[in-house]
């Protein structure tokens, strides 16, 4: 029986494991109490458009819509536009499907008309009927810069696209970060919300644009009691994408008890899968109570409890 009081519930989201928390979460409480504040620092302008990864990720999982055989894009794609490209000469490495060309040329136009990227973020997912509100972190530039062992600085779409994230790497920085500010709705959602949620995606560079922005990682550490934070790794690997070697070349320690070090301060809790809970105490002595469950989302139910479970240990508080 849904609560007649249901929780409000912020998640700081980027990537596929984010989208697939996400999914469970609109199932463990009402949608509309839902609301994804989004990394942006991998938007990028190609081909004269404005491309948002992972908005247009997190939306088209939350519709359903999402291309399987990917992961992100949409169902049902063709890729007549990109064989035109490619006749033309013109450089196709990060793909873009004919229906996802679609979103793109929307969010280009309405931004080149003066809307602002939360109002067009809002448009979109309206478009698909979600009833979750999605949140880019800030309307401001900022970009993922990271630097290769040969000293070279690529952006983020090089280093994970064209290079297919196998490069060794010396650091990330994130540009523009110092002087952005959250964007429109994300300081309420974070006040307003029972508990704030850190899914499970990268906590180098889809997590750690959003601690950037000054005004977002003051208001995790200022209500740190209500932030739950779900690590990414399990085991000492990443389910999907260069997380555990990302944390391991810039020296963290590529396991839970490395993800609690960087949460530490902006986060309560970490939630670990049973194939860590060895780990548990090592954790908890990095100054976080831990939960041990399955975080492995192979499916909705498995997704659900875990969110369910997230909401328990608001619930605990």
């Amino acid at each position: 029986m849904t609560s007649p009081n249901p929780p409000k519930v912020a998640v700081l989201a980027g990537g596929v494991g984010a989208a697939k928390l996400l999914q469970g979460m609109v199932r463990a409480v009402p949608a509309p109490q839902v609301t994804a504040v989004v990394n942006t620092a991998d938007d990028l302008v190609l081909h004269g458009l404005h491309i948002s990864p992972d908005l247009d990720t997190i939306t088209y999982t939350l519709a359903d819509m999402v291309n399987p055989d990917t992961g992100w894009g949409l169902r049902g794609e063709t890729w007549q536009a990109m064989e035109v490209l490619d006749r033309y000469g013109t450089p196709t490495w990060f793909r873009l499907g004919d229906r996802d060309l679609g979103t793109h040329l929307h969010r280009s136009g309405r931004l080149a008309a003066g809307a602002g990227l939360a109002e067009v973020t809002a448009e979109i997912a309206n478009s698909w009927g979600l009833e979750a509100t999605i949140l880019p972190m800030t309307e401001e530039p900022v970009a993922t810069m990271v630097t290769l062992n040969d000293g070279s600085e690529v952006d983020f779409q090089d280093y994970f696209v064209r290079l297919r994230h196998s490069v060794p790497i010396q650091s990330i920085r994130f540009v523009g970060a110092e002087d952005a500010r959250s964007g429109p709705g994300v300081h309420d959602a974070l006040s307003d919300a029972s508990t704030v949620v850190i899914a499970p995606s990268n906590p180098i560079v889809s997590i750690g644009p959003l601690l950037a922005v000054a005004d977002i990682a003051e208001a995790l550490t200022t209500r740190r009691t209500d932030v739950v934070a779900v690590s990414p790794i399990v085991n000492g690997s990443a389910l999907k994408g260069p997380a555990d070697r990302m944390l391991r070349e810039l020296g963290h320690e590529p396991s839970v008890v490395g993800v609690a070090r960087i949460y530490r301060d902006v986060a309560a809790t970490l939630v670990i899968d049973q194939a860590d809970a060895d780990l548990a105490d090592q954790v908890v002595a990095e100054g976080l109570a831990c939960v041990v469950t399955d975080t492995v989302m192979t499916n909705f139910d498995v997704a659900t409890n875990l969110c369910r479970t997230i909401l328990d240990v608001g619930d605990s508080r």
